[in-house]
């Protein structure tokens, strides 16, 4: 249809470039915005003491001892970030075939949180993962026997990991197995403990895709990763069956949503924010990140300038927010303006 059909008018009656012509114009016609209370910034956690990491594959990214965790998410809520997402580097010595270091009510994750909220208190959110890669053996975010993910024994120990970080202070539990029916077990286990207020961010639409090597290095669960995800997580050429997922979800008990990966699936955000209007939220992963660094630091575009655009295109899809390595330097950017 023609602009002038339409009844939106025509050239050079209408010239889209007037409202662009300056600053104060386009900021005032701007469709979406993007502040610092949209971002939570994930960390990863050592063992140790002003320990420090660089992760090789996310240049810029570095695994933190827990007394620089809680020093970090100082710096987040300084900078008016909303929460932190908190994933441990488990030693080699601690993952089994049965993940029971997930259940160690002093583990990594434990003493990292009760350490922030001791610190920082309610004056910043702590996201924990729920899943077994980081302390399976395996490396898969479920149990394994004879080659096979199992689906219900596994729920059954994601229910036992979802309390121990909830009794440890965690705010929001963000399940990101893609098992069957975890929401509803985990909601109710929560539920029956006394923890009905804590949170369920559900990683609901999570694929199984190539851009999670940087993190798998980074938690140390790509190393001993025995075959892939593709029987739990989600096949890339499908959208309808996101939708189903979510609304699974949903019904389950989810207070917000994850879409993850974020920038190769702005289709599978709008879509769930168009079906649902639940808060949703993009997951920017490793190698979303890692790819803009490299082009960055080969010269080949302007990194903050891809960062900052990238983070905007999750708003202008329908993202509520963006868990976002860039978090900070975004939010640092965000505060400048």
């Amino acid at each position: 249809m023609s602009t002038s059909s339409s009844g939106l008018g025509a050239f050079p009656n209408v010239r889209m470039r007037r409202n662009r012509a300056h600053s104060w114009s386009r900021r005032l016609v701007r469709e979406n915005a993007l502040s610092p209370n949209d971002l939570i910034w994930p960390l990863f956690i050592i063992d140790g003491e002003s320990q420090r990491q660089a992760v090789s594959s996310m240049p810029g990214v570095e695994r933190l001892s827990i007394d620089l965790i809680v020093k970090a998410a100082g710096d987040a809520k300084a900078l008016g970030i909303p929460a932190i997402a908190v994933f441990p580097n488990t030693a080699p010595a601690d993952k089994t075939p049965d993940a029971k270091e997930a259940l160690n009510a002093d583990n990594m994750v434990c003493r990292a949180v009760r350490a922030i909220k001791d610190a920082h208190g309610d004056d910043i959110g702590v996201i924990c993962d729920v899943a077994l890669d980081p302390y399976n053996s395996d490396g898969h975010d479920g149990l394994v026997r004879d080659g096979k993910i199992l689906n219900d024994e596994t729920v059954d120990v994601l229910c036992q990991q979802a309390i121990v970080q909830a009794r440890a202070g965690c705010d929001v539990l963000a399940p990101s197995d893609m098992m069957d029916g975890r929401i509803k077990s985990i909601r109710e286990a929560l539920d029956a403990e006394g923890f009905q207020n804590v949170q369920l961010m559900s990683y609901a639409a999570k694929y199984a895709s190539g851009f999670y090597g940087p993190f798998r290095d980074a938690v140390g669960s790509g190393g001993v990763l025995t075959g892939d995800k593709k029987t739990y997580q989600m096949d890339p050429a499908n959208s309808d069956e996101a939708l189903r997922e979510v609304a699974l979800d949903i019904a389950e008990g989810a207070d917000m949503l994850i879409v993850k990966p974020g920038m190769p699936y702005l289709d599978i955000l709008r879509r769930v924010k168009d079906a649902f209007a639940m808060p949703t939220y993009a997951y920017q992963v490793s190698g979303e990140y890692a790819m803009i660094e490299a082009a960055a630091q080969n010269g080949w575009l302007n990194g903050e300038a891809a960062m900052m655009e990238s983070l905007m295109a999750f708003k202008r899809a329908g993202a509520d927010g963006v868990l976002s390595y860039y978090a900070p330097r975004a939010a640092r950017l965000l505060n400048d303006t």
